[in-house]
């Protein structure tokens, strides 16, 4: 089992400046590397491999971007990200040309990094040591070492410094010897619908009852963050004529850092949950383009757009894999307007949104109202299996009474 510990490096720290100036030269070679890779391209309509140019950019004595880097590891690391980039680039077009719907637009070749700006360095185990419960780094980084919580069981795999706004983020990749069985499926399933003020609408086929995530506690941030977001970008503008300042920076990264926290007290109260209920499936309705063109009002949109529902996928997925619990993401369509009561199938041809009273209450065929998430919900688990639940009525009585939490 991989796993990634992450460390901050604010600007006051003595080691700041050095690891970013790493980062800008990780930037030039790879602008110089796809300067080559794409004039070769162009003209000759051949695609350099990661070998080949790694001997061109080594042997480059009039842009020396290669032999300035802090090892020759990283090097090769930034090259090997250039060739990833190149070689997704090509699959999208080879997938373009089958499935145009999927796409907003014809690939584009890999573009160039800012001049001023910086990209991830990458170091392998190779340059980086774990002793005593330190990583220490290569001479050239200037006896810079990071206390790790990584025991001597677990295997360093590789360390990356990852250039934020107004700080660094050192992250740690490591290897633990830990096989995780999946496990056997018992049938017990759980099922989230992600939303707004309902963050997480979560039910089961097991005869609990439903539950919700309070989602306010994300909003209200979102709108604190806005609100002083509008007020300092008006002052900076009148006052100073500037775009952004170290207040706003600063507003940025304490957003991120608290959504951050948010979900990942989320994630880890949902899995505990499951592992409490030996559930075996989680299956979650997500649309990969569902904040394209959202046509909700200005307020809810802007705070939909804003929380990072795909982060909170991720958290979730490798928190359960750590269990042997399966995740499962499923189209969401049609799940809001169909009738799980109903027997209806989460298509077009039984989607009437009329039956959404308002947006927190749905009202079945048959004229009992229920929770909108909650029958959502219930419409994404049938998906995944429509034979979860027996008959609608033995969760009809719990539906109707779902269990509301606050988390954050």
């Amino acid at each position: 089992m991989t796993k990634v510990e992450q460390h901050v490096i604010k600007p006051k720290s003595e080691y700041y400046t050095m690891l970013l100036d790493f980062c800008h030269l990780s930037k030039n070679l790879y602008n110089h590397a796809n300067f080559i890779v794409r004039q070769e391209f162009i003209k000759n309509n051949n695609w350099l491999r990661y070998n080949e140019l790694n001997n061109l950019c080594k042997s480059d004595l009039d842009y020396p971007d290669y032999k300035c880097m802090p090892t020759a590891q990283c090097a090769q690391q930034t090259l090997k990200l250039l060739d990833k980039s190149w070689s997704s680039f090509f699959k999208s077009v080879k997938d373009y040309k089958k499935n145009k719907g999927k796409y907003l637009g014809k690939p584009n070749l890999p573009k160039y990094l800012s001049k001023d700006g910086y990209l991830i360095l990458t170091l392998t185990n190779q340059n980086c040591k774990l002793i005593d419960s330190y990583i220490k780094f290569p001479k050239c980084f200037n006896h810079f070492k990071i206390k790790t919580k990584i025991d001597s069981c677990s295997k360093l795999q590789q360390v990356r410094i990852v250039p934020k706004l107004n700080y660094l983020i050192v992250e740690v990749v490591y290897k633990i010897d830990k096989e995780v069985k999946p496990r056997l499926d018992n049938k017990r399933y759980l099922s989230i619908d992600l939303g707004i003020s309902n963050f997480a609408a979560i039910t089961n086929n097991f005869g609990l009852k439903p539950i919700i995530v309070n989602g306010n506690g994300l909003k209200s941030m979102n709108k604190y963050y806005n609100k002083q977001l509008a007020k300092y970008q008006s002052l900076a503008k009148t006052v100073n004529k500037l775009d952004t300042t170290k207040r706003i920076q600063r507003l940025h990264n304490k957003r991120h850092f608290k959504m951050h926290d948010a979900i990942h007290k989320i994630s880890s109260y949902i899995i505990k949950y499951a592992n409490e209920n030996y559930v075996s499936k989680i299956i979650i309705g997500y649309n990969k383009s569902w904040k394209n063109k959202s046509k909700l009002n200005k307020l809810v949109n802007q705070t939909f757009v804003q929380i990072p529902y795909l982060s909170f996928i991720e958290k979730l997925k490798y928190k359960a894999e750590s269990l042997g619990i399966e995740l499962i993401t499923v189209n969401e369509a049609y799940t809001s307007g169909t009738s799980f009561f109903d027997n209806e199938l989460a298509t077009a041809e039984f989607y009437n949104k009329d039956r959404r009273i308002y947006r927190g209450l749905f009202k079945t065929n048959t004229g009992v109202l229920v929770n909108a998430d909650i029958n959502a919900s219930l419409q994404i688990l049938k998906q995944v299996s429509s034979d979860a639940f027996k008959e609608c009525q033995e969760v009809q009585g719990l539906v109707l009474n779902p269990v509301k939490i606050n988390i954050i």
